[in-house]
């Protein structure tokens, strides 16, 4: 084996060493590993069905064993984070729910509360707001976990609890059309409070959507909790020990399900979540089914968060009083739903011309925000969201950046895949629960 071109091999720890100095590395290779040549790379993506958006996975297979996995993102990328930079602050928040699409109201959340710290303005958030955003994030919440559920569910085979799981989280999609007009994307969550308010029929949806809940959730537990295939798909899977979340940085129900509360709502809370009773689940096993586990437990928590908000609900305005930064949200939509109703603009016209050119001005232009940079960061369905904003004393974000959980979670899958089977790689992937276009924004 050794030649002119090599110095001679040594045993390390790692194993075994070469130094090339020249030729060919296939060669050596070859010469020493027996199986080298049974070795495949296999490309899983960029469009493969299982997985969650556009993911590529790089897989080096020795058989079935994966001894070597890659993830490859960017392909769902969107370049919305550069887009603020050209929209002034109010309409930033249209832009970032559009970003993990399955938990918008997280994304609009985030960056409202940012802003609303660079202007200084945490303390005017009229409580009514602040619960009604409580409110819809826990909403969001349970359907973000019930799309996962359905997801993965179908991707290991169990193909009723995603017609199942889809089928619930429409209940959720109609109560936020009821409130903002829309199932996705809503830009409710505004810098100064929200959009609208919730109007009362969509409080009586709620009320519904609480009673039926609990009995569909003990149908998906029996559903799939004592099933031999479901357990032997998910326990002692993809496992990820504390220890491993921890430096891979990875939040969420995945760090939960490792056995570490850690949630911001309860050690670095906001939006008043210090007044509300709730537990944070934990797993000990840290594998497919702890994750399982946790995220269904989740559900339950954020169902006693919903109803303790519909009972902190006081009447009183939804957004500031500073008519220098309220976004005109009262609006009154025409009878073609495109546009403002006759009505509304007449209001507006009929006001003294000062009211009129400022209305403009706050549109067009939008508020100024004092210079300055900020880091908020919430629990979102998947982990740590966070918001660095930096303002230059413009109408337009200077720089807003997320710290994306799908982002930081995603460097988990090598991880838990390396030295498992291929099988388990989709099971371990769908278990982050990433979601790509809030990865690549």
């Amino acid at each position: 084996m050794t030649t002119s071109n090599y110095a001679s091999e040594r045993e390390t720890d790692e194993g075994r060493v070469f130094t090339v100095t020249g030729g060919d590395w296939d060669t050596i290779v070859a010469g020493t590993d027996p199986i080298n040549d049974e070795r495949i790379v296999v490309n899983m993506g960029p469009q493969h069905p299982s997985t969650h958006g556009v993911l590529r996975l790089i897989l080096e297979l020795e058989g079935e064993t994966v001894r070597e996995a890659r993830s490859v993102v960017g392909y769902l990328h969107t370049g919305i984070e550069k887009n603020l930079e050209y929209r002034n602050w109010v309409q930033g928040s249209t832009f970032v729910t559009r970003m993990d699409y399955l938990a918008p109201i997280f994304n609009e959340t985030a960056y409202a509360l940012a802003v609303e710290k660079l202007l200084g303005i945490t303390d005017d958030i009229t409580e009514r707001a602040t619960t009604i955003r409580v409110l819809m994030m826990e909403l969001n919440r349970i359907s973000s976990h019930l799309v996962w559920l359905a997801t993965t569910g179908m991707e290991l085979g169990a193909i009723s609890i995603m017609l199942y799981g889809f089928r619930e989280r429409e209940y959720i999609l109609d109560i936020f059309e009821t409130i903002t007009g829309l199932r996705m994307n809503h830009a409710y969550v505004r810098p100064g409070g929200v959009a609208q308010d919730v109007p009362d029929e969509a409080i009586v949806k709620i009320r519904e959507f609480l009673k039926m809940m609990p009995k569909k959730l003990k149908e998906y537990e029996d559903l799939l909790s004592g099933q031999p295939i479901w357990t032997e798909r998910t326990k002692n899977v993809a496992v990820l020990d504390v220890t491993g979340c921890v430096a891979l940085g990875i939040t969420g129900p995945v760090l939960r399900s490792a056995g570490l509360a850690w949630d911001l709502r309860k050690t670095m809370p906001y939006c008043g979540y210090e007044n509300y009773e709730f537990d944070v689940p934990t797993h000990p096993d840290g594998d497919v089914w702890g994750r399982y586990q946790v995220r269904l437990a989740e559900i339950r928590e954020s169902m006693k968060l919903v109803e303790q908000a519909l009972d902190r609900l006081r009447p009183g305005p939804v957004m500031v009083a500073d008519r220098k930064i309220a976004w005109p949200a009262q609006l009154a939509i025409g009878v073609d739903g495109m546009g403002n109703s006759l009505e509304h603009v007449a209001k507006i016209m009929g006001q003294s011309m000062e009211s009129l050119i400022h209305h403009f001005k706050l549109v067009t232009e939008g508020f100024r925000v004092p210079p300055g940079q900020v880091y908020v960061a919430i629990e979102a369905p998947r982990g740590e969201l966070g918001v660095h904003a930096v303002s230059d004393g413009g109408t337009r974000p200077y720089r807003v950046h997320y710290r994306e959980p799908s982002f930081v979670n995603l460097q988990a899958l090598p991880a838990m895949a390396e030295g498992g089977l291929i099988a388990d790689v989709i099971a371990g992937g769908a278990s982050l629960d990433p979601v790509m276009g809030g990865c690549d924004r």
